[in-house]
């Protein structure tokens, strides 16, 4: 099978399509392979071919956006097979199959029906098949070829970032690339020239030029000046076809900024200033402002002034405002306009940012100068000293001076000066001032005690002009009188225990004296001399602000006095020195060993019964227990049911109850031991009436010998294991209770029979070592001992 196409109109190709078609009919249908057959070199007639299949594709072209009336001829299909009577069928498959290329099924011929767009579809992949026409069976294998889509300069270059907004520094070197610009063409870049750009300026020379090729924009001039024209705006075109006539084009903007540098110094408008400063201004206040301008902008422009000399630099400070970039001229010192009339500073003002590039365009500075012009005010009056501390004693006369404040006027004039008191608070009212000497005196009586201190402020005005006042504060000590007698520190509790013994320290005083160390910082302590001795207690100076209370003999007793008053003399070291006598409340106590306090007062009948309070919180207990007990019993009394056990001799109701104590450990007839035997040992064949007892009881065992030998602790084990034991016991919420003694006790017999005949034989200490069981007991007998001592 043969291909025709439009690709055989160059004469080249005409001459090999006319050689296939010759070579291929003089062989009769041999297999022709276009693409496969070898140039005849110097008359060699044998040709080279491979017979891999009966036809051979080439790729066919088509031209885009074809706009003719008639379909677009693409080529032809032939295959040898082909006779020309119409016995061979074309069938045509694929992308476009039917569509947008059709086939004459005799002929071969494909024909494009519709424009296509190159940028849309590059090309197409179809399939041909030869058949018989009338069996329906294929001649030759299916193949595949493509139809590639020819391009036309049919797009315009595109600048698909623009419009583009950049910026380069000014002053910078001619040639400083700016910014690259790229534009795109959507045409075959592989065909022809519809997609090769070049690039132009349009707008914007002689500043800037364009790299045709690369599209690189540059800089064209030296040192471009900011402070001169800031902002550029550039027009580059696009132009395909390399530029030729005939090219489409697109154009795009670039914005170019010029960007600041410090190329431009400071400079002051003017080489003198003058500054008029009225001598009223506060010290700390903005009193001007002075400025130098830089043309250049932002950090490039910050500036800094300092006072470089000047006969007012002590005087004066200047400041940046970093806003505005302003001097600010501050006041540091007071002015004075009958002292000095004016002032001279150097001011300078220098950039802060240096780009050293620039150097030989400085210096970045300038300086000028600023005479301050002091301005006449009429001041008010002016205290010498800026604050006073007099003083004065108290209980001091009405009208007594206390001190003198002076004011005079700073002004040349000099006028005469009046003092007065601004009765603003209540301490003011305390004090008068005489309006042309100065001199302040008390209006009352003051008090150290009560208040030490009062402040007060003075004013002053001039007579001629009353409106300017000046204020001063006056502070004014009262000095202490020893006019106040020491007294006892507080109300003391003290408490001298029973067993005390003599020269014993029960308490240590302290006292207090409202007037200030100088009056009252030595106390001397004493008892009232006006008074007898006293025979119970002594006091004792220790030397130190402090006092000592001592016993003066062994054991106090309550029963006998409970309190005692002690009288105490107290002088401190003032001038004149001052005494008060005050008087002490003891308390006897009983003590503990340790010293503890344990009773006092009306505590103290109760323990010398015996009872403590411990002890009547018991009996109370045991009273309320003792009547909840009574009450369930007689409770139990009357809802009592049959008994279960019928016995005529029951012992739970023939018990006998004993008051008597008995005559000791060796009187034993008192009691009947048989009381504790089980009630159930009396009728040892009772059984229970409500339950069958299953096995039989077990034997009792009697004791083989009488009463008096009878173990009673033997005993209860013995009737605790029969319990265990027998079926036929009482019912099982019975409860049998079993009471034993126990063994003796550690402190043995404390029965007086064996005790010796007189008490001065006997020591009783050892009765504090027994235990608080026999606390009480140890208390009487230690009273005992003492009252015999005594």
């Amino acid at each position: 099978m043969r291909i025709t196409s439009t690709s055989c109109i160059c004469p080249v190709l005409v001459c090999l399509c006319f050689v296939q078609r010759c070579y291929g009919a003089a062989h009769h249908g041999s297999i022709k392979v276009t693409r496969n057959q070898t140039k005849h070199i110097e008359g060699e007639t044998e040709v080279h071919h491979r017979p891999k299949r009966g036809w051979v594709w080439n790729q066919f072209f088509v031209l885009e956006e074809h706009m003719g009336p008639d379909p677009q001829y693409v080529g032809k299909l032939h295959s040898n097979s082909d006779k020309g009577d119409g016995s061979v069928k074309y069938i045509l498959t694929g992308e476009g199959a039917g569509t947008i290329f059709i086939i004459d099924d005799t002929t071969g011929d494909i024909h494009s029906t519709k424009s296509l767009d190159r940028e849309q579809k590059t090309h197409y992949v179809l399939h041909a098949q030869a058949i018989d026409r009338r069996t329906n069976k294929p001649l030759e294998p299916e193949s595949e070829f493509i139809i590639k889509v020819q391009d036309i300069n049919d797009n315009a270059p595109k600048f698909t970032d623009g419009p583009y907004i950049v910026t380069v520094p000014e002053m910078s070197e001619m040639g400083t690339s700016v910014l690259q610009v790229t534009a795109t063409d959507a045409d075959d870049p592989t065909y022809g020239n519809s997609a090769r750009v070049v690039y132009s300026i349009l707008q914007g020379q002689p500043y800037f030029s364009v790299d045709p090729k690369t599209g690189v924009i540059r800089t064209a001039l030296h040192n471009m000046d900011r402070e001169a024209r800031e902002h550029y705006s550039v027009v580059i075109q696009a132009k395909d076809m390399a530029g030729q006539v005939g090219g489409l084009s697109g154009s795009t903007t670039v914005n170019i900024t010029l960007t600041d540098v410090n190329d431009n110094p400071p400079r002051f408008p003017q080489k003198h200033y003058q500054l008029y400063v009225p001598e009223s201004a506060q010290v700390g206040s903005a009193v001007g402002k002075i400025k130098a301008n830089d043309a250049d902008t932002g950090s490039n422009a910050d500036m800094k002034y300092t006072i470089i000399n000047g006969d007012g630099s002590g005087v004066f400070s200047i400041s940046t405002d970093k806003e505005t970039r302003e001097g600010i001229l501050s006041l540091k010192k007071p002015l004075n306009y009958e002292k000095k009339k004016s002032y001279t500073l150097n001011i300078e003002g220098a950039n802060t940012h240096l780009d050293f590039r620039f150097s030989h365009l400085g210096p970045f500075k300038d300086v000028t100068m600023l005479k301050i012009i002091v301005g006449d005010v009429d001041e008010p009056p002016l205290f010498t000293m800026p604050s006073y501390v007099m003083e004065v004693y108290e209980n001091a006369k009405i009208g007594t001076a206390v001190g003198t404040v002076t004011a005079q006027d700073p002004d040349t004039a000099n006028s005469l000066v009046r003092y007065f008191i601004d009765h603003n608070t209540e301490e003011d009212r305390y004090f008068t001032i005489d309006a042309s000497t100065g001199t302040i005196k008390t209006a009352k009586i003051f008090d150290r005690e009560e208040t030490p201190w009062y402040n007060i402020t003075v004013a002053a005005s001039e007579i001629g002009n009353p409106g300017l006042v000046s204020h001063v504060p006056v502070g004014v000590k009262i000095l202490d009188v020893n006019d106040n007698p020491p007294e006892l520190a507080r109300d003391y509790d003290v408490v001298v225990c029973e067993n005390a013994k003599p020269g014993q320290v029960i308490q240590t005083v302290t006292a207090t004296d409202k007037d200030n160390s100088a009056n009252g910082a030595r106390f001397h302590f004493s008892l009232d001399e006006g008074l007898s001795l006293n025979p119970n207690f002594t006091l004792r100076d220790n030397e130190d602000n402090t006092a000592s209370i001592l016993t003066r003999r062994r054991r106090y007793s309550r029963t006998t006095q409970d309190i005692y008053y002690l009288p105490v003399l107290i002088s401190d070291g003032g001038v004149p020195p001052l005494s008060s006598s005050s008087t002490l409340t003891i308390r006897v106590c009983a003590c503990e060993r340790d010293g503890r306090v344990r009773t006092c007062h009306a505590e103290a009948f109760l323990s010398s019964a015996g009872l403590s309070t411990g002890a009547l919180i018991a009996i109370l207990l045991c009273v309320v227990i003792l009547l909840a007990i009574v009450v369930l019993f007689i409770t139990l009394r009357r809802s009592k049911k049959e008994p279960l056990i019928i016995s005529e001799e029951d012992v739970r109701e023939n018990v006998v109850t004993y008051d008597d104590e008995g005559g000791g450990e060796e009187d034993t007839e008192a009691f009947d031991i048989t009381a504790l035997r089980n009630p159930s040992a009396a009728e040892e064949l009772k059984y229970r009436r409500d339950v069958r007892p299953e096995v039989k009881p077990a034997p009792k065992h009697h004791p083989s010998s009488g009463l008096d030998s009878i173990d009673v602790q033997e005993f209860i084990k013995q009737r605790l294991a029969e319990a265990d034991l027998d079926p036929s016991v009482p019912p099982y919420d019975s409860l049998q209770t079993y009471a034993y003694e126990g063994h003796r006790s550690e402190a043995g017999s404390i029965s007086s029979l064996d005790s010796a005949t007189t008490h001065s034989d006997q020591d009783y200490n050892y009765l504090g070592d027994w235990g608080p069981e026999f606390k009480k007991l140890a208390e009487l007998y230690g009273e005992i001992e003492s009252e015999r001592t005594t």
